[in-house]
């Protein structure tokens, strides 16, 4: 069994065979885990108000937090990130510490910096650059941020062999 995995009112979580989820790890309830995904250790998804999925190939860092919310392919969620009834969509990056509250909607390709507080129902255009207390929205072809350098570096498939030569952590 991937983490430790609880049910909540008759739903349990649904984790891929081909993810890899920490025994370290906690799901509650209405939790999907996609294919190539990397779940790590102190990381808590809890879908008992609404669900939490994690699509294909995304990586959901050590100690984060994701309630009711919903992240999309290729993400990257940094360690310590709070998601509390958000959506992030394909390719974005979360960094380290963030906080996304609720009804927040993170546009494809975005990248939100690290120690960000995104308020309360912002919707994040895609392919933005999102900093700071309370978050501010630049456009990333207004910054000299080099999305696809940012997005290799982070969301290729090198986490994903990082997760399979943890044996122990997730088997």
């Amino acid at each position: 069994m991937a983490g430790n995995q609880y049910a909540f009112e008759g739903t349990t979580p649904d984790v891929d065979a081909d993810a890899s989820v920490s025994h370290g790890a906690t799901l509650v309830g209405s939790v999907t885990v996609e294919a190539h995904a990397s779940v790590w250790p102190g990381v808590v998804l809890r879908g008992d108000v609404a669900p939490v999925s994690i699509g294909a190939h995304s990586h959901v860092g050590d100690n984060a937090v994701l309630h009711a919310s919903e992240v999309g392919e290729r993400v990257m969620i940094g360690h310590g990130a709070v998601l509390n009834d958000a959506t992030v969509g394909d390719g974005a990056l979360v960094g380290f510490n963030a906080t996304v509250n609720s009804d927040v909607t993170v546009g494809a390709g975005s990248v939100v910096a690290s120690g960000t507080t995104v308020p309360e129902g912002y919707d994040i255009p895609p392919e933005s650059f999102v900093r700071g207390v309370p978050a501010t929205v630049t456009p990333l072809s207004e910054t000299t941020l080099d999305p696809e350098a940012i997005f290799e570096a982070h969301s290729s498939g090198a986490y994903t062999d990082l997760a399979e030569r943890h044996e122990d952590l997730f088997k």
